[in-house]
């Protein structure tokens, strides 16, 4: 069993319906104010008919090893992952175009719950983590997201640079994202089936992955610092693919211009 806590989290878990909830625990001076936050996850747990239950607040930072749980923690089914052709046979969103993100060894949970909540807002279909090296969807995660992850479809796998293959023989563009690479992000057309690749905090793309991606794009940075941090870097650039994959969208000519040049590698090999 699982425990997530936080008015968000608690709230969006009963919304996504993804997992089944075994109980809803509420601190007993939280209920007794009555707050409309409080009231929405309350209505929530009588529509979806899950038991709610009232405890003193240090029971709950027990349960919780925090007192961050805003008097509110939820006792939920451990997730269960979904498998790469999952995500590959499920239809694309509005765009037409399915829109990945992977994650190579993001292993600060904060990173994490950021990378999931921009992933959740800037649509995307799916993101990739590994087995090993990846911080787990832990409550943390979940707060940090603000609830996102309850929503964004997860699948683990084994090996990363194994999968990356696996999708560019299904006609995914692969891209990572490094300071060194280029065209700049801006300079990408993503109105195509991309994937987006970050590395991890402070050593970025393992080299293997670096070597399997089809694109190295980079952030322009003005200032003295080279790079962003990941979670930060990674919803610059889904943002940038959420906004050229809307309706009337500007075209994007020095990206084609630079297709065109270069050869579909790895695409069905």
């Amino acid at each position: 069993m699982d425990v997530l806590y936080g008015l968000h989290p608690v709230e969006e878990a009963l919304r996504s319906g993804l997992r089944r909830l075994d109980h809803v625990a509420v601190a007993r001076e939280r209920e007794a104010r009555r707050d409309p936050k409080l009231e929405r996850i309350l209505e929530l747990c009588r529509e979806k008919r899950v038991r709610v239950v009232t405890e003193p607040r240090e029971q709950l930072t027990r349960h919780t090893k925090t007192d961050l749980h805003q008097g509110v923690v939820a006792f939920v089914q451990e997730r269960k992952f979904l498998a790469l052709e999952d995500l590959l046979e499920a239809p694309a969103g509005p765009s037409g175009h399915r829109f990945f993100l992977a994650l190579d060894g993001v292993e600060d949970p904060h990173n994490l719950g950021a990378l999931l909540r921009s992933a959740d807002g800037s649509g995307v279909d799916g993101v990739i983590l590994t087995e090993r090296r990846s911080a787990p969807i832990s409550a943390v995660v979940a707060k940090t997201s603000a609830g996102a992850s309850e929503h964004v479809r997860i699948a683990k796998v084994t090996n990363l640079t194994r999968t990356l293959e696996v999708l560019k023989k299904s006609n995914v563009w692969v891209v990572g994202l490094d300071e060194r690479g280029t065209p700049d992000y801006s300079d990408f057309d993503f109105r195509q089936d991309v994937c987006l690749v970050l590395g991890a905090e402070g050593a970025g793309l393992h080299d293997l992955v670096k070597k399997t991606c089809d694109y190295l794009l980079r952030i322009p940075m003005a200032g003295s610092v080279s790079s962003l941090n990941v979670s930060v870097a990674g919803a610059v650039v889904m943002y940038e693919a959420l906004r050229q994959r809307r309706p009337g969208s500007a075209a994007q000519p020095v990206a084609a211009e630079s297709k065109a040049k270069k050869p579909r590698k790895g695409l069905g090999s």
